[in-house]
């Protein structure tokens, strides 16, 4: 065999060789999958949801409780049609909604006064629970010196005051606001102080470390961390302080849809009686339904607020 013939095997071999490495792929070229799809072009952010995915997400979320609400509509009218009790313990839907429309001027009225009560109320005592929040998450002094007498307030039964307030203030809003402060304040606190105390030790030692001091760290780290928290417990005040405000018209007032109760029970007047609660279950869930809009505005980034995420282990 000639030189020549050598040179061109081992030209061969080699070719060969290197062939063969392209055509098995290593552990770590497995692993890479063949084409990884990149950001989108327009700046690395997905694509804002158009207005119909908007309307249909929102359709999404109604659909099952007007199911609901139809289901009870339903069996609501067919009792009181078939008068299985009678019409004056549990009016029609038709009566009511006649009661409602024939009324709707003085309705509206005394709607109104509750409504302020209850907004006027709730504003307080999300101010002044969260003002107490941080007063407890801040100083320990202030902690074992102020929570025995929050827990304390909150299990008062503020029916029991109620009466008290009258005498103290008189039979104008000033009881109401009261009564709706005290029982939307204890939620507000609760939620505050689990909320403050939740932020990880490792940020607030960074942001100490890059000198950043006690006003900077609660406006950057520890009142957005706590927001999740905080929105949790108001909505459970917004909810309670339409409580507080009928419970204080009950006691003393000459208007506000408290005082309507009292005066559809005392005529056993079933049609305004319902007309008034459900006034009452509207102000409460359009004040709800007001804090969550302000819960997605500030925390949109919660795991709760995204859409898609699952919060269960299932």
């Amino acid at each position: 065999m000639t030189e020549n013939s050598l040179d061109t095997a081992g030209r061969r071999t080699a070719a060969e060789a290197v062939d063969s490495e392209r055509a098995t792929p290593t552990t770590a070229d497995e692993a890479i999958p063949p084409r990884v799809a990149g950001p989108p072009r327009g700046g690395g952010r997905p694509p804002r949801p158009t207005l119909g995915r908007r309307a249909a997400a929102f359709a999404d979320s109604l659909w099952r409780p007007a199911l609901v609400l139809a289901v009870l509509f339903a069996a609501w009218w067919f009792v009181a049609a078939q008068e299985y009790v009678p019409n004056y313990l549990v009016p029609t839907p038709g009566q009511v909604w006649e009661t409602m429309t024939g009324q709707w001027s003085e309705l509206a009225r005394h709607t109104l006064v509750t409504l302020y009560e209850t907004v006027l109320g709730f504003v307080l005592a999300a101010a002044l629970g969260l003002a107490t929040a941080v007063a407890i998450a801040y100083s320990r002094t202030l902690d074992k010196a102020l929570y025995p007498i929050v827990l304390f307030a909150q299990v008062i039964p503020k029916i029991a005051i109620a009466p008290l307030l009258v005498v103290w203030f008189g039979l104008g809003l000033t009881p109401k606001i009261i009564l709706a402060v005290l029982i939307a304040f204890f939620p507000v606190v609760i939620s505050g102080v689990a909320g403050l105390r939740s932020t990880d030790p490792e940020l607030l030692d960074l942001a100490a470390t890059m000198g950043a001091g006690p006003w900077r760290t609660f406006r950057k780290i520890r009142f957005p961390n706590a927001l999740p928290h905080l929105m949790a417990g108001l909505k459970v005040a917004v909810t309670l302080a339409v409580v507080g405000a009928v419970v204080g018209e009950f006691v003393g007032a000459s208007e506000g849809l408290g005082y309507v109760l009292l005066l559809a029970n005392g005529n056993l007047d079933a049609p305004l009686l319902f007309a008034d609660l459900i006034l009452m279950s509207a102000i409460g869930i359009v004040l709800f339904v007001l804090v969550e809009i302000a819960e997605a505005l500030l925390i949109p980034w919660h795991a709760s607020r995204r859409a898609g995420v699952s919060l269960t282990t299932s």
